[in-house]
């Protein structure tokens, strides 16, 4: 007979709610940091998190601290990007991902000025991202190219170190449209119009 389910303990709930409170407080950081830069107010992080200023120091005591978690929580999203074929077509999957992931790349160029005295440290981190994301991309455009979406022939490092550059400008030149020479990017690898290409395929199936 199986053994009824117990109510969490105080403790249990407690970590449960210093859990999600951390969550909700990385996720509102990582919208601000691409809005505003990783030099916001902490006000504006509290504010779009519901959370209290007091809250996040005890959480983050510094910016650095702070700039860290969102780097690796930004990672760990981008490294478990769930995609549905049904849903989301090869060559759409590959263009959500990347405009997250030049999303991600704000807080990264945030953060070597965060951890200018440890340069070990963030060379640590540069090197657990791109061991993290780069089978990601390979795997999005595996399955672009074999949707006949896009070229074969594009390695994902390369198109990896492609964002990055077209990223670089985002926080001195705030005019700079990111997104848009992103796109243009991924239109040079396409065969044909995939976005029309995808829609006719859904509607044979």
């Amino acid at each position: 007979m199986p053994t009824p389910p117990t109510d969490p303990s105080p403790a249990d709930r407690k970590r449960a709610d210093v859990r999600r409170n951390e969550q909700a407080l990385l996720d509102a950081a990582a919208a601000v940091f691409v809005r505003a830069g990783v030099h916001a107010p902490v006000r504006e992080i509290a504010a779009e998190s519901g959370l209290g200023m007091g809250t996040i120091y005890r959480h983050f005591p510094t910016r650095a601290d702070l700039v860290v978690a969102v780097f690796k929580h930004q990672v760990d999203a981008l490294a478990t990007t769930p995609t549905d074929p049904a849903t989301d077509p090869p060559y759409q999957a590959l263009r959500t991902w990347v405009h997250r992931f030049a999303d991600f790349l704000v807080t990264k160029h945030g953060l070597a000025e965060a951890m200018r005295s440890d340069q070990a440290g963030f060379e640590t981190l540069h090197n657990e991202f791109v061991e993290r994301l780069l089978p990601v991309l390979d795997r999005l455009l595996t399955a672009s190219a074999a949707a006949g979406s896009t070229r074969p022939d594009v390695r994902a490092y390369d198109l990896m170190l492609a964002i990055g550059n077209l990223c670089i400008g985002v926080e001195a030149f705030p005019d700079y449209h990111a997104r848009q020479m992103i796109d243009l990017l991924l239109a040079g690898l396409t065969r044909t119009d995939p976005t029309t290409q995808e829609h006719e395929e859904h509607e044979e199936h």
